[in-house]
């Protein structure tokens, strides 16, 4: 497989490596006592990522008692890609490159900040079906609700997953998750923020049978499942290959290859796609491209996730790279029957046609240049270590966010999107980057001076007012003289 061989990768490597190890040892230390249970936690935890559970562990009264198995899976999702890395290393293949490892992480990101946003309000309509329209009463601690949960949740699944390929709207935020040029772990974390909302009608008939604390558990662990599926390293799995969906099988859908498009939809299982006519086994010999067809270089994971983008000039808001082109598409239609067919047909889709376009019309796509810009390895490093900042400064948020008004929650979301924003933008080198980055500095520094934060003790305020004070002036003195940054695109292939 060709990848991109950065001149920097193996530091990259070593520095991504040390730090998400760091994040993903935290609070690790225990008492020898303790351990036992320690270690049964770690296993469990493990277990959970490949759907391996009790069933009667795993079953809850309310949807309220459902663990946040999601985030609470981050050191598991952290621990996972150093092991693949180190797996590739080995192999003497190219390991993830840190541009677009973080801005995949960065989605992940959103997608959180999303949740802490809507606080699970797509769900009160699931609630509501369940509580008023039920047709039956499925005991929520028994086996046979807790398996038949499994299989309708998957099967839901396969639905939002196919129709997010075959209605314009939809796929235009689904494509974030397809957007990478590179097909790895941190791939999948790489979600749109607005997901749930695109997806959750396809889950409503479900509530007329499963209760809703099934229904939340089994969406944690489909998506679970799903991030594992994300790899290189794994080749086959045999005769699991017939039932479950695979890293083998998930390759093919991210394919960019014509036999590629359009296949492969299942969650956890993929009879869905064998018995739907959906299904695409890995040709041996031909080499998967990875990303868009329309493909659309970018670190900046706001311009790929929202309706704008951020701005590539001071006084004006361009539409988000995929949003506008359906726009356009709606624009250019002469009827209104032309116009809703341009949202709600397939992006392929044109007048005459039918509703997915033709099998002749898809553009090949063949072997490209990965977009990849050089900038020095003191810069990565230092997007790493303030990455590495959100990333605790999200924890902190999660931890604390039903304590807080929603002002503040919006106020804290927003300074995080933003400072991922702008850490894309300068492994970019965005010529605006720089002032950006002294602005963001400043604002933090300003919040720690002016505002109060009973729960965060006083050296953790004093050493974050230091640093991002120290970063703020460095970026200042850098935007005088101008950045030295190469904006080349790499050009060497494997």
């Amino acid at each position: 497989m060709a990848l991109v061989a950065n001149s920097t990768n193996s530091s990259e490597y070593k520095v991504i490596t040390t730090v998400l190890v760091s994040l993903s040892n935290q609070n690790t230390m225990v008492d020898p006592v303790e351990f036992p249970d320690t270690f049964r936690k770690l296993v469990k935890g493990l277990a959970q990522m490949f759907y391996i559970v009790n069933p009667a562990e795993t079953s809850y009264e309310r949807p309220e008692d459902v663990p946040k198995l999601f985030y609470s899976a981050w050191p598991y999702f952290l621990l996972f890609m150093v092991v693949e890395n180190i797996l590739l290393w080995i192999e003497k293949k190219p390991t993830a490159r840190l541009n677009d490892s973080i801005t995949s992480l960065s989605h992940g990101l959103f997608q959180e900040c999303g949740r802490l946003l809507f606080r699970g309000s797509e769900s009160y309509i699931y609630l509501y079906l369940y509580q008023h329209f039920r047709i039956c009463d499925l005991s929520w601690d028994l086996p046979f609700t807790w398996y038949l949960a499994a299989i309708g949740v998957d099967f839901c699944y396969y639905w939002v997953h196919r129709a997010c390929h075959e209605i314009h709207i939809l796929w235009a935020q689904h494509q974030v998750h397809h957007s990478s040029e590179d097909y790895n772990l941190a791939v999948g974390l790489r979600q749109s923020a607005l997901q749930g909302w695109c997806g959750f009608s396809f889950y409503l008939p479900l509530a007329f049978i499963i209760p809703p604390s099934q229904f939340v558990t089994h969406q944690y662990f489909n998506l679970l499942y799903q991030f594992w599926i994300h790899t290189e390293t794994v080749q086959t799995l045999g005769p699991l290959e017939w039932i479950f969906n695979t890293p083998n099988h998930h390759r093919v859908h991210h394919g960019s290859n014509i036999y590629c498009l359009d296949t492969n939809y299942g969650g956890v299982l993929i009879i869905w796609d064998r018995i739907f006519g959906t299904f695409a086994k890995e040709r041996k010999g031909e080499e998967i491209i990875y990303g868009l067809v329309y493909n659309q270089p970018s670190f900046n994971p706001t311009h790929l996730q929202l309706i704008f983008g951020i701005p590539f000039n001071v006084l004006s808001f361009l539409l988000t790279f995929y949003t506008k082109y359906v726009i356009q598409k709606l624009q250019a239609m002469s009827s209104w029957k032309h116009k809703l067919a341009a949202i709600f047909y397939g992006p392929s889709w044109q007048p005459g046609k039918p509703r997915l376009g033709l099998e002749e019309d898809k553009i090949k796509v063949v072997k490209r240049e990965k977009y990849n810009v050089k900038i020095p390895l003191w810069c990565n490093l230092y997007l790493l270590i303030h990455f590495a900042v959100m990333v605790y400064g999200f924890h902190q948020l999660a931890l604390r966010h039903l304590s807080l008004s929603p002002v503040s929650v919006l106020a804290f979301v927003s300074y995080i999107i933003a400072s991922l924003t702008n850490i894309g933008l300068l492994f970019e080198n965005h010529k605006f980057a720089p002032i950006y980055e002294v602005l963001r500095c400043m604002i933090l520094v300003t919040a720690i001076q002016r505002l109060q934060f009973p729960d965060i003790d006083y050296t953790t305020l004093l050493l974050a007012e230091v640093f991002f004070l120290i970063s703020g002036v460095f970026w200042f003195l850098k935007s005088v003289h101008i950045l030295d940054i190469s904006s080349t695109l790499q050009t060497k292939m494997d």
